[in-house]
């Protein structure tokens, strides 16, 4: 009898329950339940449905249970930078407001009235992103006057949800680095910090590691889904979980965490936060084991997810893929990462607009557009490589490109040209796997990473181009 293990990975555009086993040398993935999630208005604001997820949290479970196959743990993983705050009966205050929302708009230059950006970025090693929370916090400080009189206790979506599942309190390391306010060096909350922030300390509990036990599933959950197990930390940051399921990763090759987000990086022992890295925009974010993840975050498929929408889901993403080969000699590229992009009422009238202001060939039809996203993104991740070696002093050789964007071969191909590397990709459930390797590894099933990360190889198709 094998163990299982439940992966509950929850991202911008849906969420999936995953079950992972170990049998005969292999890690064999079983996908139990999928769900759909997405931003929604509320009070001109963009917001999560925490209800509605944690409802498919409980589905999932469910499905668990009826097919027989009950986890001994469970973990979720998230999106980063989100959060709740909860009063002292335990409710959440306010609306739980998305990082895409425009209310941080302005917030950067409060928060320099407080201190440096380079000081900043010296203590925390975290890149200015204006949907970090520490820019929420501020924003929410301004216009939800006395909220944080009320509050008791700051938990971001995963810990949030975690909450519901077992009653209990905990901050995770890997996703609290997101906020902007953890110390780099001593990887903790950088208490001063949140002082000068004028917010409480007593909302911010000590940060807990991947593999961490939370408890069982409480009472009436456990009723309702049929089955008790344990509860523990997985890296709840998404990317964190992604990073872990590198297979094979050393020092000369770089990941791309390929999903919504792409997320463009080595792994580090140490944190850099030299002023170099700061203008070029580097990021420090905690990963497994106090493992820094050195990436620039580039706004990845969402572009072309937004477009798919945006054409009524008439084409697949494979299909957009081929239509944009079809069109690889349209001129125009875009700035992947420009605010424009971020959050547009539509995303193919915003490269539109994008090129019309700088006398480029506009995009009209979709093989157009689809080739202007897929080239545009292959540049990006052409040039933070080039960075990349630039500011560590290292030559890469092999690019490991993990999660959904793995499987668009076509953007692959264009990775390889531009970038001159070898590219490795696959899995493509690399956030699932990650979650789960980390329940393995707190199990027992493995006795290092460089094993676990060996039986990834093992177990999933890799790509090579």
């Amino acid at each position: 009898m094998h163990n299982h293990y439940l992966a509950i990975d929850i991202g911008a555009s849906g969420g999936r329950h995953i079950l992972g086993t170990f049998k005969d040398g292999q890690i064999i993935l079983e996908e139990i339940y999928r769900f759909t999630n997405e931003m929604k208005t509320k009070d001109n604001h963009l917001c999560w449905d925490f209800k509605y997820l944690f409802e498919q949290i409980l589905l999932g479970l469910e499905k668990c249970g009826q097919r027989g196959k009950v986890p001994v743990t469970m973990g979720i993983d998230t999106w980063g930078v989100d959060f709740v705050l909860l009063d002292k009966n335990d409710q959440v205050l306010g609306d739980t407001i998305a990082y895409r929302d425009s209310r941080t708009s302005g917030m950067d230059g409060e928060l320099c009235k407080l201190i440096r950006e380079d000081t900043l970025y010296q203590r925390t090693g975290i890149q200015k992103q204006l949907f970090n929370t520490i820019y929420q916090l501020l924003a929410l400080k301004q216009t939800e006057k006395g909220i944080f009189d009320r509050a008791e206790r700051f938990l971001m979506a995963p810990e949030y949800l975690n909450f519901l599942l077992t009653g209990v309190k905990f901050n995770e390391y890997t996703n609290a680095t997101t906020t902007g306010m953890v110390d780099a060096a001593k990887k903790t909350w950088d208490r001063p910090l949140i002082d000068l922030l004028g917010i409480k300390q007593a909302l911010f509990g000590d940060l807990k590691m991947p593999k961490t036990p939370l408890g069982p599933l409480q009472k009436a959950i456990q009723q309702r889904v049929g089955f008790n197990c344990e509860v523990v930390l997985p890296p709840t940051h998404d990317t964190a979980s992604a990073v872990l399921a590198v297979p094979l990763a050393d020092s000369h090759s770089l990941f791309i965490s390929s999903g919504t987000w792409s997320l463009v990086g080595l792994e580090k022992a140490e944190a850099d936060c030299r002023e170099t890295s700061r203008l070029a925009n580097f990021t420090n974010e905690g990963g497994y084991d106090y493992r820094y993840r050195y990436l620039k975050n580039i706004m990845g498929l969402w572009i072309i997810q937004s477009v798919k929408k945006e054409l009524g889901d008439r084409y697949s993403f494979s299909e957009l893929c081929a239509m944009a080969e079809v069109e690889k000699d349209f001129p125009s590229l875009i700035d992947v990462n420009d605010h424009a992009f971020l959050a547009p009422p539509n995303m193919v009238m915003a490269m539109q607009e994008f090129c019309r202001q700088r006398g480029l060939p506009v995009p009209t039809r979709p093989g157009e557009v689809a080739s202007c996203v897929y080239r545009s993104l292959a540049q990006s991740y052409r040039d933070a490589v080039l960075e990349i070696e630039s500011l560590q002093d290292i030559k890469i050789g092999t690019i490991h490109i993990v999660g959904g964007g793995s499987q668009a071969d076509y953007l692959n191909e264009l990775t390889a040209r531009y970038t001159g590397k070898q590219i490795l990709a696959g899995p493509v459930e690399a956030t699932a796997i990650g979650n789960i390797l980390s329940q393995m590894l707190g199990a027992g099933e493995f006795e290092t990473l460089s094993q676990a990360r060996k039986a990834i190889a093992d177990s999933f198709p890799i790509s090579k181009w």
